[in-house]
């Protein structure tokens, strides 16, 4: 059963549980925002469902509750040290400094090491492509994928976004997954007793399963088969290669409160379409004008918009879930 409560109260809620697992204010605000946002835009397997697991990690120590990023600067490159805390803060920490630099120098790098669950890949990068710049976000996590041919998991599903500014518009979001579907869905599904449809995932014999237990057990599918694992082996190199976090099957659960930090890494890819050609906006409207022309097109990230628009005061969430955060202020 779910039940509807406003976008304040369910805000409230998180920073009164946030503070009270000891976490400081102002990273207590960057988590709350992202997971309303997720909410709003109709993402619940990235949203207030995962506040309990982040509160029974910072409870055991797994997560940092009281980490405060550290960022470094260093020409195009600006680095974030998460200390094993929650993405959100060590991303909001970043993003200004990164987003000065691309303007200064045309592009810029924005790496985070130590870190935890990514959230939603689109947010960051529409927050850049609001301030005029295109955005890349790529993420690793803890292993969910086999490389292909095998049905060991070695990879995450690694999300990949990205964002491009329009004129007088929304941003273009583009926010994926590299497996075939975002293993939180399959979570959603194993909480709720519910099937998952054929082709999302194996089971640990390498065999096609719709039993989201089995399928946690086993390895996600990717998305276009080889060449999403290849994608996905990509982003590990890109983002725990080059801050030397842990890759995929080093990382502990992001749902797990025992053992030692995920310890997953982050990459943001910033760049100033001014610096590159005079026109950049309005040159690519050409482009999405005409995607626009055939019926039953829409431009990427505009139902999550949509979606956020509609949910602007009131959402839902599960009457197990509210209950279960109620209990922990």
């Amino acid at each position: 059963m779910t039940v509807q409560i406003s976008v304040r109260q369910a805000h409230e809620l998180a920073m009164r549980a946030l503070l009270a697992a000891g976490m400081p204010h102002t990273t207590a605000v960057s988590c709350a925002q992202a997971l309303l946002q997720a909410e709003r835009e109709g993402l619940p397997s990235h949203g207030l469902s995962r506040l309990p697991f982040y509160l029974e990690q910072m409870a055991t120590g797994k997560v940092d509750a009281t980490a405060v990023p550290d960022v470094q600067v260093d020409g195009a490159l600006v680095r974030v040290d998460a200390r094993h805390g929650l993405a959100f803060a060590a991303i909001d920490a970043g993003l200004g400094p990164a987003m000065t630099t691309a303007r200064q120098l045309g592009i810029a790098a924005l790496a985070i090491g130590r870190s935890h669950h990514f959230g939603v890949a689109g947010q960051p990068v529409e927050r850049a492509a609001r301030e005029g710049l295109l955005a890349l976000a790529l993420s690793n996590a803890p292993a969910a994928m086999a490389p292909w041919g095998g049905h060991t998991p070695l990879f995450g599903t690694n999300p990949v976004a990205f964002a491009s500014p329009r004129l007088n518009a929304d941003p273009v979001i583009i926010d994926l997954s590299l497996s075939k579907v975002a293993r939180g869905k399959v979570m959603l599904a194993r909480q709720a007793g519910t099937a998952i449809p054929a082709g999302w995932a194996i089971d640990r014999h390498g065999n096609d399963t719709t039993d989201p237990a089995a399928a946690l057990a086993g390895s996600m599918v990717p998305m276009g088969d080889a060449k999403g694992a290849a994608l996905a082996l990509m982003v590990e190199l890109l983002t725990a290669g080059l801050t030397g976090s842990h890759f995929g099957f080093q990382a502990s659960s992001f749902f797990d409160a025992q053992g030692e930090a995920p310890g997953v890494a982050h990459l943001l890819l910033l760049m100033d379409p001014q610096r590159f050609a005079v026109g950049y906006q309005a040159h690519v409207e050409a482009l999405f004008a005409a995607m626009l022309e055939q019926p039953g097109v829409r431009l990427p990230g505009q139902r999550r918009i949509r979606e956020r628009q509609v949910h602007s005061d009131v959402i839902e969430v599960p009457q197990a879930l509210l209950d279960r955060l109620q209990s922990c202020v």
